[in-house]
C-alpha cells in the first residue's frame, strides 16, 4: 500500500464507534453508496472491530463439568471433591449428573486451573 493509504488506516484505528458511524454516514452521503450492501468495506469492518474492543473482558467464570467417561469417574470425583469441598455422596451425585456446574463466579486463573485439573482427570469441562 502507499504511504497515504497507511496514514489513513492509522487514523481510522483511532476512531470511536460513534465517529466511525458518522464517517460511514458521510461516505454514503458524499459518494452515493450504501455501506450495508458492501459488508467487506473498510469503514464497516472498522465499526465492527471497534465494537469488539468496547466489550468488557469477563472476569468471573462458572466451571461446568460437561462429560465424565465411566472409566475416569473416580479420578474426576477426587478432583471435584478437592475443588468444591463436597462430601463423597454429594460429589458423586454431581459427577454422575453431568453436565453440571461445579463452581460459580470463580476468577479467571482459578477457573482455568480447575478446568485443567478436571481435564487431566479425564473429564470434559468448560468455562461459562
Amino acid at each position: 500500500m502507499s504511504e497515504r493509504i497507511d496514514q489513513i488506516v492509522e487514523e481510522l484505528k483511532t476512531l470511536t464507534l460513534l465517529e466511525a458511524s458518522e464517517l460511514v454516514s458521510k461516505i454514503e452521503e458524499t459518494f452515493g453508496v450504501d455501506a450495508s450492501a458492501a459488508a467487506t468495506g473498510g469503514a464497516v469492518v472498522m465499526a465492527a472491530a471497534d465494537t469488539a474492543e468496547d466489550v468488557e473482558e469477563k472476569t468471573e467464570f462458572n466451571i461446568m463439568l460437561d462429560e465424565v467417561p465411566a472409566d475416569k469417574k473416580i479420578a474426576v470425583l477426587k478432583v471435584v471433591r478437592s475443588l468444591t469441598g463436597l462430601g463423597l455422596k454429594d460429589a458423586k451425585e454431581l459427577v454422575e449428573s453431568a453436565p453440571k456446574q461445579v463452581q460459580e463466579s470463580v476468577g479467571k486463573e482459578a477457573a482455568e486451573d480447575a478446568k485443567k485439573q478436571l481435564e487431566a482427570a479425564g473429564a470434559k469441562a468448560s468455562l461459562k
